[in-house]
């Protein structure tokens, strides 16, 4: 096992909060160096602070999504000394429930479809300039919202 996984935490980091971290990669390949990466900040973060690491597998795009890529990610996290707090949370098992969400705002009049490709909303985007961002970064610009329909 790698040594940085058995690392000692320092004292003061026991002293935080318990804090919930979690990975989330697409089963469409097989692990990589920033995968890895960013798995080992987010476990280690959870155990220094007495909290949860949680792993969820986005497999929600079906045409690219493989078990064996899955089953790989499990086994490499695992060899890199990883481990996670509960049993790992399939997308794809919860489409009925992003479904009923989705419904619910459709009928409050807040869905409507978008054409764009996702070239065109990055120069949207780009041409919006310093209009306002969200917390974590470009909101999406509304391009399609005033369609017929939309």
């Amino acid at each position: 096992m790698p040594e940085v996984c058995t690392a000692r935490y320092p004292a003061e980091a026991m002293d935080a909060t318990p804090e919930i971290t979690r990975f989330a990669p697409s089963p469409t390949g097989f692990l990589h160096l920033g995968h890895a990466r960013a798995a080992l900040f987010a476990w280690r973060r959870a155990r220094a602070t007495g909290g949860r690491f949680l792993l969820r597998i986005e497999d929600i795009d079906t045409t690219r999504c493989r078990p064996e890529y899955e089953a790989a990610l499990l086994e490499d996290l695992r060899w890199l000394g990883l481990d996670w707090d509960e049993a790992p949370r399939r997308q794809s098992a919860h489409f009925p429930e992003y479904r009923k969400a989705l419904d619910g705002l459709a009928a409050r009049g807040l869905t409507y479809p978008c054409f764009c490709t996702r070239a065109d909303i990055a120069r949207e985007v780009a041409a919006a300039g310093a209009a306002p961002q969200g917390p974590d970064g470009p909101l999406y610009p509304g391009i399609c919202r005033e369609l017929p329909g939309g």
